[in-house]
């Protein structure tokens, strides 16, 4: 049986009770598809703060650049929210993506069938729409610089820059471009190109690209208008490129079509590295209570098969494993509105519905 080792920084909050969900089911399907997966863990975030002083440590980054597979849970809380900027949770994420090289973060929109009814949104809105949003990650305006605070006058500002090269655009526009040649074949970049010179350097990077891929149709729209139309019809969308700003705030958005943030998965790409974690937060307000929803992470989980280990068969089992705890009515307190024929459940108990889902073993019909 082949070996491979991965990294997994639980981090903070409930980010330790989902990741271990996630690399149980991963261990499982990896298994079934003939891969032994063995775990190196460390401490990341909030909690690494706690005894090294910094979010993350040279070590530890050496430890994921080495294995090249990472699998992250959540990081951040209130406790570390007056650290400087440098010694915040936040600040270790930014490291590590940029010390691994990942720029392509994809976090698929897919609106499953029976959580339809669970987003604040009409059915007939949502039903079928299947989104994936490839956004730039190493660049924009959560790297650039100049950033600093100064005085002018007695009046304090901040300056913070917004700065893409031709080569960051297109670098991640084939990533985007080559994900819909396996979709649908369309890519819409979103900008703001009608204000902002970065921008304008960004459309016309994506339009020189574009010739590379003449089966695939392009289109631009703006970001104002694309937050607009993402929840006005969804289903419009295939493939969606933008940058580190932009993407972070419209699949956020976006993740209500799901009915949960702690339905997003997402893969962050770079080489022969790859980064991957649940899009929702630390959530210290429930943590350690056994409540979590651990789909997202179990859905980063089937994401690192795909990307990393190309193991299609078990990313497509730990998928239909998820598909069957949600038909079956089993819901965590993120997703449970008391309809009938669903039950609310905690953490092991829809932990252990994918395990024996995934293990091919004998099901116990819920009764809901």
């Amino acid at each position: 049986m082949k070996k491979v080792n991965i990294v997994t920084l639980p981090g903070d909050g409930i980010g330790p009770e989902v990741t271990a969900v996630a690399v149980d089911v991963l261990t499982e399907a990896a298994r079934q598809a003939g891969v032994e997966i063995t775990v190196t863990e460390h401490l990341f975030g909030g909690c690494c703060y706690e005894k090294n002083g910094v979010p993350v440590t040279d070590e530890i980054l050496d430890s994921c650049k080495q294995a090249k597979i990472v699998l992250l849970g959540a990081v951040g809380g209130p406790q570390w929210d007056n650290l400087s900027a440098d010694k915040r949770p936040e600040a270790g994420l930014l490291k590590l993506r940029k010390e691994l090289g990942v720029y392509a973060n994809l976090r698929p929109i897919q609106v499953y069938p029976a959580l339809a009814g669970a987003s604040t949104l009409k059915e007939e809105v949502i039903e079928g729409t299947d989104i994936l949003i490839v956004r730039e990650l190493t660049g924009g305006i959560y790297f650039g610089e100049p950033r600093y605070t100064s005085e002018e006058n007695g009046d304090p500002f901040s300056v913070d820059t917004m700065k893409y090269s031709r080569s960051e655009v297109q670098r991640v526009a084939r990533v985007a471009f080559e994900a819909a040649q396996k979709r649908d074949k369309r890519v819409c970049s979103v900008d703001k190109a009608n204000v902002l010179e970065s921008s304008r350097m960004w459309r016309k990077s994506i339009l020189e690209i574009a010739d590379e891929y003449p089966d695939v149709e392009l289109s631009h729209m703006l970001v104002d208008n694309c937050a607009m139309q993402i929840i006005r019809d969804p289903k419009q969308f295939d493939v969606m490129v933008t940058g580190n700003l932009f993407g972070d705030i419209l699949s956020d958005a976006a993740s209500m079509l799901t009915g949960s943030l702690g339905m997003l998965p997402s893969a962050s790409l770079g080489g022969e590295n790859g980064l991957y974690e649940p899009v929702h937060g630390s959530a210290p307000d429930i943590a350690g209570q056994g409540v979590a929803n651990p789909l997202a992470a179990v859905a980063s989980a089937a994401l690192l098969c795909r990307y990393s280990l190309h193991l299609e068969s078990a990313a497509q089992n730990i998928e239909a494993a998820i598909q069957k705890v949600l038909e079956s009515g089993l819901r965590t307190a993120d997703l449970y509105s008391e309809e009938p024929g669903t039950t609310l459940a905690n953490t092991h108990q829809i932990a252990d519905m994918l395990l024996k889902t995934v293990s091919n073993k004998e099901m116990i019909t819920h009764q809901a």
